[in-house]
């Protein structure tokens, strides 16, 4: 199964982003159970939380080098948002 790649996303506050993908489609993605990995920790600063960007494709979201999250685990796990 293929999943819809990402679109544009947007913080929503200092652990959610809502993230749109291709389908017209939004979801909310709360990134706290993340925290709980060493990787994932720089999340936690609202100010390096904001700073991402979608990856070309659409296949991420990327904060750095070490720090992304798939546009997998962002449809799978995140929320449905009704438009």
């Amino acid at each position: 199964m293929k999943y819809p790649t990402i679109e544009s996303a947007k913080v929503v506050d200092n652990h959610t982003l809502l993230v749109e993908f291709c389908k017209q489609e939004q979801r909310q993605y709360d990134i706290t159970p993340l925290l709980n990995k060493e990787v994932f920790l720089p999340l936690s600063n609202p100010a390096f939380f904001k700073n991402f960007r979608v990856e070309q494709g659409g296949y991420a979201i990327v904060w750095n080098e070490d720090i992304d999250i798939s546009e997998y685990e962002l449809w799978m796990k995140g929320i449905p948002v009704p438009r």
